[in-house]
Order: C-alpha cells, then sequence, then structure tokens
C-alpha cells in the first residue's frame, strides 16, 4: 500500500470528506459517500473519492484504499481500509462472497411483478467511445458474466415502487440493468432507460442507495454498516407516497 504521488487537498476538499465518515476503527474506514462523487477514475478538475482518501493520510503512512466501488451517481456505504493486512483481508473476503449488501432504489412504472423475487440475467460490458455500458446477453455469450440480484417491494403506487434490492454478484452497472431487464428501470437512469419525472415529480438523479454493508472484520466476527437514505431520496419517496 505505498503511495508514490500525495494528492494536495484544499482545506474545503479536507472538511468535506471528513464529514462522510460513517464508522473508523485502527482498521478500517466507512464512508457515506453523496450521489455525483466519483469513486475513482472521474473525468475533469473534481478529485474523486479516492484521492480524497489522501485527508486520513498520516504521516510515514499509507492512505486508506477503496475495498470496492459505487458508481457516481449512486449514494450509500462505501468500505476503505486502513492498513495493508486489512486490505488483503476484506478483498479476498469480497472475491469470496462473503460481502453482503443491501440498497434501496426507486423504480417505475409501479411493482414488478412478481413483487419480488431473483433475477439471474448474464451481463456482457459494451463500450462506445469512452462510455462503458452492460447488456443483456446470452449465457453462451463468449463475454457472459453471471449476474444474480434479489429484490422486494417494499411500497408501491401505481406509477412507482420503493424496493430493497440484494446483488448476489458484483458487476458494474448489475442492479441498473437487471431492473431495466425486468421492466422497471430506475427512477433517474437515462442510461438505462429510467424515468427522469415521475407523478410530476422531477428526479434530481439516480435513484439508486447502498442502504447497508455487512462483511467479515479483519480483527473477528461481522460488522454491519447502515446509511439513511439522503434527502433528495427521502424526498422523491415521500412526494411519491412511498415512505
Amino acid at each position: 500500500m505505498k503511495d508514490l504521488k500525495p494528492i494536495q487537498l484544499s482545506r474545503d476538499e479536507i472538511d468535506f470528506v471528513r464529514g462522510l465518515v460513517l464508522y473508523e476503527d485502527p482498521e478500517i474506514l466507512a464512508l457515506n459517500k453523496p450521489s455525483g462523487l466519483s469513486s475513482q477514475g472521474g473525468r475533469g478538475q473534481v478529485h474523486t473519492l479516492d484521492e480524497l482518501l489522501w485527508a486520513f493520510a498520516k504521516p510515514g503512512k499509507a492512505r486508506p484504499r477503496l475495498i470496492h466501488r459505487l458508481d457516481r451517481d449512486t449514494s450509500g456505504v462505501i468500505l476503505t481500509a486502513k492498513t495493508k493486512p486489512a486490505a488483503g483481508f476484506l478483498g479476498k473476503a469480497l472475491m469470496a462472497r462473503r460481502f453482503s449488501k443491501t440498497y434501496r432504489a426507486i423504480v417505475t412504472p409501479g411493482a414488478p411483478e412478481p413483487k419480488g423475487g431473483r433475477i439471474e440475467q448474464t451481463l456482457r460490458r459494451d463500450e462506445t467511445g469512452r462510455e462503458a455500458y452492460m447488456r443483456p446477453c446470452p449465457p453462451e455469450h463468449p463475454d457472459a458474466e453471471l449476474a444474480v440480484s434479489r429484490y422486494r417491494t417494499l411500497a408501491h403506487t401505481d406509477g412507482a415502487a420503493l424496493l430493497e434490492l440484494d446483488p448476489e454478484t458484483g458487476r458494474m452497472h448489475q442492479l441498473r440493468v437487471h431492473l431495466a431487464s425486468i421492466g422497471r428501470p430506475i427512477a433517474g437512469d437515462a442510461r438505462y432507460g429510467g424515468a427522469l419525472v415521475v407523478g410530476g415529480e422531477a428526479v434530481p438523479r439516480l435513484m439508486l442507495h447502498a442502504m447497508a454493508l455487512k462483511f467479515p472484520h479483519p480483527s473477528g466476527g461481522e460488522k454491519r454498516l447502515e446509511a439513511a437514505p439522503p434527502a433528495d431520496f427521502a424526498g422523491l419517496a415521500a412526494a411519491l407516497g412511498l415512505s
């Protein structure tokens, strides 16, 4: 975990990322990522969350490292490791599918049918220019990746529904593509056919929130961390009668 090129951050950036801390101990640091902040690989002059982690670097020690990612417009719990042994332990646990992730999403139009179930749809990566998409594909496609998601409906009206989602695999854009594949795209997800206006309410962004994360802790036992949906998500849910 050696960093060769430290990132110089402004005082505002340091205060901002420190204000995102959800949980911290000697081995891990969890943050409540806001929508609009790239986890890694962002473009332009705005620092990514990965770069903002330099705010937590100690003299002579490495900065925390991301264990997983969230899409730029997805909000919620994201985990980092503060030590090399913790990063190795958590990375192996993630690969072994020992992480349990729970999301909330607002979808349209109305509840899926059935209202709860399992989506198993293989996906493939498709790059168009500088943009990357995931597309449903047959299992025999040479680039096919198995993707499995579980969902259940928490509340619904004729025009929208609030879902709880549990991805069993971790493919890029998996939940977004799976929900679109059953005719219930996530509100605000213009890339995969999500509505930008629902029930007369403008959708401010992708309505997907990483609500909770359960994982084995490097020191032993399990840890569960939770972040309540932010104001924009909760506000739209309330306006649509999905609270």
